[in-house]
C-alpha cells in the first residue's frame, strides 16, 4: 500500500504520526541572552503540535555559548536549559506530536545581531564573543567581522563533547528526536565544504577528512541517545557554487550512507548557506526536492530522507511522499503563516480520521 502524508513514519521504536515535520526555525527570542527558553518558545512550538504536525523540531539550539548565531539564541548546554524546555516537550507530546531538537554550533557565522537588526557582527565589547572556524576565513561581512580563531584539535574535541553533553540535556528535557545541524554554513558544514575548510590535518583535504567531524559528532550523539529513539542530521545538499571546489549533491549522497553507519536514521536535506554567493538559480515550490531525491535514490543503506523548501500546500506535501521522492515533508514558512497547516492538510485530503483535531477545535473542522 502506498504511503501518503498521513501514514505514520516509524524510525527505530519511535512512531511519527504523519509525514509533516515543522522545520527548525530560529526565533531569536531569548530575553536575557542566557539561552533559556521563554513563553514565546512554548507557544510557538506547542501551537504547531496542536495544529497537526507529526514532528515539531525546535530551532537551532546552541550546544555551547559561543555556538549561538545571536545572543538571543536558544541554548541547551546545561540542566537549567533542559528544565526551561521540559514543559514544552511535555505539551507537544500531549497533543500527539513528537518533540525534536536541532543541536547546533554556528562556527564563523556566530556572534551577530538578529535578522531584523541587520545580521551585523556583534563584537565582544558589545556583548558578542570570539568565534571559531576550521580555517582562517571569517564570514565576509561588509564591516569588521568578529575575531575568528582557527580551531585546534583540542577545540574540535571540545565541540564533540559539547554535542554529546547537549544531547544528554536534550534527553532530560524530554525530546524524542535529536537532529545534528550540519548545514547552512554553520560549523559542521564549514568543515564539510572546501570553500571554508583548507586545513592540512586529518580534518581537511580529502572527503574522508572533511566529513570526519560530522561523523564524530553524530557518533557522540548516538552514544548517549537511547537506542529506541532516532537521530537526524541536517545537511546542505549542495553549496550552490557551480564551477567552484565546493560541497555537491554527489558528496551528500555518499555522506548520507556514512552517517547511517554512525547511527543516523534520517538525513534532512536542505541547501546553501556557506557563502553570500551561495544561492540557487530560482526559488519556488519544491526547489530543493531534487537534492533530497538524489540522496534517496543513490543511498546504499536504509537511511530515511527528508526534504524542505517551498512546500506550501497539502497536495504538494502528499505527492512528495506518495511518489517516494522523500520520506518526510519538512515545512517551514507555511507553518509560520498557518500554525494549523497539519489539520488543514488533513481536512483538504479527507484524512481527519487519521490526524484528529483537538476536541476543543472540533466545531471548526467538522
Amino acid at each position: 500500500m502506498t504511503d501518503d502524508l498521513f501514514t505514520p513514519l516509524e524510525l527505530r521504536e519511535t512512531e511519527i504520526p504523519n509525514r509533516l515535520m515543522v522545520s527548525p526555525m530560529c526565533q531569536y527570542s531569548v530575553e536575557e541572552r542566557d539561552g533559556l527558553a521563554t513563553p514565546w518558545h512554548h507557544v510557538h512550538l506547542g501551537s504547531r503540535a496542536v495544529g497537526g504536525a507529526g514532528l515539531v523540531m525546535a530551532e537551532a539550539t546552541a550546544v555551547e555559548p559561543r555556538g549561538r548565531i545571536t545572543p538571543e539564541d536558544l541554548g541547551i548546554w546545561s540542566e537549567e536549559h533542559a528544565e526551561a524546555l521540559a514543559d514544552t516537550t511535555a505539551f507537544v507530546e500531549s497533543q500527539g506530536a513528537v518533540p525534536g531538537i536541532q543541536l547546533a554550533h554556528a562556527g564563523r557565522k556566530a556572534s551577530k545581531s538578529r535578522p531584523w537588526e541587520g545580521s551585523e557582527p556583534v563584537h565582544p565589547d558589545e556583548g558578542g564573543w570570539e568565534v571559531v572556524a576550521p580555517s582562517e576565513k571569517p564570514w565576509p561581512y561588509e564591516g569588521e567581522p568578529p575575531e575568528t580563531r582557527v580551531m585546534t584539535k583540542e577545540d574540535i574535541a571540545d565541540v564533540v563533547d559539547s554535542f554529546r553533553t547537549a544531547a544528554e540535556h536534550a534527553l532530560d528535557a524530554g525530546f524524542e528526536v535529536a537532529e545534528v545541524h550540519a548545514a547552512h554554513g554553520y560549523l559542521l558544514h564549514e568543515f564539510l565544504s572546501p570553500v571554508t575548510n583548507d586545513r592540512d590535518d586529518e580534518y581537511g583535504g580529502s572527503f574522508e577528512n572533511r566529513t570526519r567531524l560530522v561523523r564524530e559528532v553524530t557518533e557522540a550523539v548516538r552514544e548517549v541517545w537511547p537506542e529506541e529513539k532516532p537521530v537526524f542530521v541536517r545537511i546542505s545538499g549542495t553549496d550552490w557554487l557551480e564551477g567552484r571546489d565546493s560541497w555537491t549533491v554527489e558528496q551528500s549522497a555518499r555522506l548520507a550512507d556514512d552517517l547511517y553507519e554512525c547511527g543516523a536514521d534520517l538525513i534532512d536535506v536542505s541547501s546553501g548557506g556557506i557563502s553570500p554567493d551561495s544561492s540557487p538559480d530560482w526559488v519556488g515550490p519544491n526547489y530543493q526536492l531534487a537534492l533530497a531525491e538524489h540522496v534517496r535514490e543513490n543511498r546504499q543503506t536504509d537511511v530515511a530522507v527528508g526534504t524542505v523548501g517551498g512546500i506550501t500546500t497539502a497536495e504538494q506535501a502528499d505527492a512528495i511522499v506518495r511518489n517516494e521522492r522523500a520520506d518526510l515533508a519538512i515545512v517551514g514558512r507555511e507553518f509560520l503563516r498557518d500554525p494549523y497547516f497539519g489539520l488543514h492538510a488533513a481536512q483538504e485530503l479527507d484524512a481527519l480520521d487519521r490526524n484528529e483535531e483537538p476536541i476543543q477545535y472540533h466545531r471548526a473542522f467538522r
